[in-house]
């Protein structure tokens, strides 16, 4: 198995990780990678301006409302949107953020990317935890191989 770029490992050390824009029906990525987070020892707290519950889990409407430590943010959100959630993690002091992107733009936004570099944030472009977090499944192989051939995941 190669080694994990530097900023994913960065992104998944803090045991403390929010995941921004988990849909309010609890299907889709955000709550895919909020399961797969949780599985893997990570403490995770759901997102969503507009849910205050979402799967019988507490949801919080933004990231200062977010209790207690957080270290990691997953952003899950239109590109438009991932510029207030980072923002809003670097405001919290968070250390590292991950702008999800399967294949489109995802959650990737050049303003979100600067900002997080200003501030001296580590930031992964693209791809998605699930890529990295074992068990990986054979699509989650793929999907990285994938990206990884077309520069649009870290290396």
């Amino acid at each position: 198995m190669r080694e994990m770029p530097s900023e994913i490992a960065s992104f998944l050390a803090s045991h403390h990780v929010a995941v921004a824009g988990v849909s309010r029906s609890g299907a889709g990525p955000g709550a895919l990678i909020a399961k797969r987070l949780r599985d893997s020892g990570h403490t995770v707290w759901l997102v969503n301006p507009a849910a205050d519950e979402i799967g019988g889990e507490p949801c919080y409407r933004n990231l200062s409302s977010v209790p207690g430590e957080l270290g990691s943010v997953m952003v899950v959100t239109a590109p438009a949107d991932s510029v207030k959630v980072v923002d809003e993690a670097i405001a919290r002091g968070v250390r590292a953020v991950w702008l999800h992107r399967s294949f489109g733009e995802g959650s990737v936004s050049a303003e979100a990317v600067e900002r997080c570099r200003a501030a001296g944030v580590t930031v992964v472009e693209g791809g998605c935890p699930m890529m990295y977090l074992p068990p990986v499944d054979i699509a989650h192989r793929v999907f990285r191989f994938c990206l990884e051939l077309q520069g649009r995941v870290p290396r």
